[in-house]
């Protein structure tokens, strides 16, 4: 019996219990190619060959950046650490410069890429990479080897396969896995140490989380894969014989729900937002009895309470509302969804409530890199979901609330420590706590709520502490605002600087019958829109103390996006990059 303890040790567990012939599953010109466990093993494993015959080394480390999830991601990553090397898996989107930084950090030997746009981008700074040997690429692209040719390479030197063995039975669940370089909101990214027993660990506490049937579910993956969130989540589909099916692109999300109609899929508020919106506007531009009956129902999934709190009657009218108009919502997701897991950042519980209300169960979880991610999550199962929370502890897993408020965690998942930085995981690791930077509480029932991140957090020059997460949550509910920071460290009054959802705001102009300027510079300034995202504002401001109300604001013309600096790649805001780049705007709100 299989028994897990290292990564590599995932595919032959699923091998020896659900023996799948759809383990992985890529769409290739149109086409669903399924690729068995077996396959997926022999491939690994010619991989692992070949990588020997190319002289690497263990502790040797191997980046892979793809511009999205696909079976050779896998493949390689299973490859590579069988060799007794390390992966350092980065997000494509960055910049060459960034590419640069963390290859030389990591002193990557060899780089897997995606394609060409991701190739060329690694051409770049190839001559600034001392430790970089080669570069292999999953597409067929002119002048560039080919991931094949590595897996060719392997099955020519069959020989090799015992030094394979031999270095896997070498590595231990303590040793160094891989280096996933965090996406700081500041600085230069930090390379994140995760043993295979932080990763390992983390997938199967979490898998006790998941109300799917072992051996018999399908799971779409889209969620880039080089975070840890995704890839921990990829090894508790084969932990659990999930099959998995990756999604060809954010865009085809919804043509794929379609084909695949999966169990399973992992989420980020942010994408459950921009669903909500879509139904939302949908249901906007209905006439007469379908308009009411649709809000009728919206409506009343704003008011879910689980566990059928909400009495019999109320449960009654839910029966109806699925029947009508929520049995459409779940069609859209596939028809089939027994748990969405939302993590990476705060959930709105209005989000929480309409989906669940709506038979789509959405359970947010809390993590950060450093904690391989999971350390608490909702299961609807046993009592153990509360809106407004992240869920309880994992097993094996201590929360503590520092005097300040910090949540610490104490657990498996926890990582080594950031590479080559003895001081900075100095600051975070002390007294066998990991301090998370994030602020909560824990309720009587073991439930955590988060509040805040301890550096989001400020005073005003009245010397009262204001939590911006908690008010920006609250204001992104209104569909005009997409984006929002809340701002007012050592000033007199907390403001904000917005985003306006201007696809939203299209469609309601038309509606409205209001003329509004399609240049978005100009439309900022326009008082009528200005006017309604004030009486949003006033109406989200009732939630909150008088120091915390949201006094003044101004609008951005652009949109706040990854490339354009103003994300992370997990989508949370850069808080001190939007203020500089807006800061005549940020005067304003001062009158100065």
């Amino acid at each position: 019996m299989i028994e897990v303890k290292r990564l590599f040790d995932f595919p032959y567990y699923q091998q020896e219990r659900y023996p799948k012939e759809d383990a992985l599953v890529t769409k290739v010109n149109g086409e669903w190619v399924k690729t068995s466990i077996t396959e997926y093993i022999d491939k690994a494993n010619a991989i692992s060959r070949g990588l020997v015959k190319l002289g690497v080394q263990p502790n040797d480390k191997i980046a892979i950046i793809s511009m999205t999830n696909r079976t050779e991601w896998n493949i390689c990553d299973i490859g590579i650490l069988q060799t007794g090397a390390q992966d350092v898996p980065i997000y494509p989107t960055i910049s060459a410069d960034e590419y640069e930084y963390v290859l030389n950090h990591s002193e990557s030997t060899y780089v897997f890429v995606s394609c060409q746009e991701v190739r060329d981008k690694v051409e770049k700074c190839k001559a600034n990479i001392p430790s970089l040997k080669a570069v292999y690429c999953f597409d067929e692209i002119a002048g560039t080897p080919n991931f094949q040719e590595v897996i060719d390479l392997g099955n020519e030197n069959m020989d090799l396969q015992e030094e394979v063995e031999k270095r896997m039975a070498a590595v231990k669940e303590d040793d160094l896995a891989t280096l996933i370089y965090t996406s700081g909101t500041t600085g230069r990214p930090k390379g994140v140490m995760l043993s295979h027993k932080n990763i390992a660990s983390n997938a199967m506490h979490s898998e006790g989380r998941l109300p799917i049937e072992q051996g018999n579910a399908k799971a779409l993956s889209f969620l880039p894969v080089c975070h840890i969130y995704e890839r921990m989540l990829l090894y508790m589909y084969q932990y659990t014989g999930t099959s998995i099916y990756f999604a060809e692109s954010l865009e085809t999300i919804s043509e794929n729900l379609q084909e695949i109609h999966p169990d399973v899929m992992s989420a980020v508020p942010r994408l459950l937002e921009k669903v909500y919106d879509k139904i939302i506007a949908k249901g906007t531009a209905l006439t007469g009895v379908k308009k009411k009956l649709f809000f009728w129902a919206v409506d009343l999934g704003l008011k879910w309470e689980p566990y059928g709190k909400n009495g019999w009657w109320y449960e009654t009218k839910l029966g109806v509302a699925r029947n009508l108009i929520f049995s459409k919502w779940q069609e859209a997701l596939g028809g089939n969804l027994k748990a969405i897991a939302s993590g990476s950042a705060a959930l709105q519980p209005r989000l929480a409530r309409v989906f669940n209300a709506a038979g789509c169960p959405v359970m947010e979880g809390y993590g950060l890199t450093e904690t391989s991610p999971v350390c608490t999550v909702n299961d609807i199962r046993n009592n153990g979901f509360r809106i407004g929370t992240v869920g309880k502890a994992l097993p094996d897993t201590e929360i503590k609330i520092a005097e300040d408020g910090e949540i610490l965690i104490q657990g498996k998942q926890v990582m080594m420590g950031y590479y080559k930085d003895p001081d900075q995981t100095a600051e975070v690791l002390k007294n066998g706590y990991f301090h998370t930077g994030d602020i909560g509480v824990v309720d009587s029932d073991g439930f955590l709520k988060i509040t805040d991140r301890k550096k989001s957090m400020f005073k005003t020059s009245g010397g009262k502490y204001v939590a911006p997460q908690l008010i920006e949550n609250a204001m992104k509910q209104s569909l005009f605002i997409e984006q929002i920071l809340v701002v007012g460290d050592g000033e007199k009054m907390p403001s904000a600087l917005i985003q306006p959802n201007w696809e939203y705001i299209e469609e309601w102009k038309k509606e409205a019958e209001v003329n509004l300027s399609s240049d978005s510079s100009v439309a900022c300034k326009d008082e009528t829109l200005r006017g309604y995202i004030q009486t949003e504002i006033d109406t989200y401001n009732e939630k909150f103390g008088k120091w915390e109300k949201i006094k003044t604001f101004q609008l951005t013309p652009d949109v706040w996006s990854i490339e354009g600096g103003h994300l992370t790649p997990t989508m949370k805001p850069k808080r001190k990059v939007i203020k500089a780049k807006y800061n005549d705007l940020y005067e304003m709100l001062y009158g100065r």
